[in-house]
């Protein structure tokens, strides 16, 4: 999984499935979600695209999708947000929502 700026955002969203977990390194949910997104990485195979932002680093990505609560999970499809899930996910729920978007 890569962890992608503000510069980087737009081109790496623009193109098929991508999830974009919002984290911060010291939230404690973060790094238990960041370990399911790892697995549900693997289980995908390239199908969709995996990506992290920092809150603390991209203050104004945060803000503009709204990201009050972390981790945030925001799905998008062709560039265009599709779904927004805030706090944990169990590895399966998080696989079957992403597979509606596949």
């Amino acid at each position: 999984m890569k962890i992608i700026n503000e510069s980087e955002f737009l081109r790496e969203i623009n193109e098929g499935v991508v999830v974009v977990d919002f984290f911060a390194s010291w939230c404690g949910p973060c790094r238990m979600m960041g370990a399911v997104l790892e697995e549900v990485d693997k289980e995908l195979n390239g199908k969709a695209k995996i990506l992290k932002v920092d809150v603390d680093q991209s203050q104004n990505l945060a803000r503009q999708f709204g990201v009050m609560s972390i981790p945030t999970i925001v799905v998008f499809k062709d560039g265009k947000q599709v779904h927004k899930q805030i706090g944990f996910v169990p590895k399966e729920r998080l696989v079957a929502l992403i597979s509606n978007y596949l």
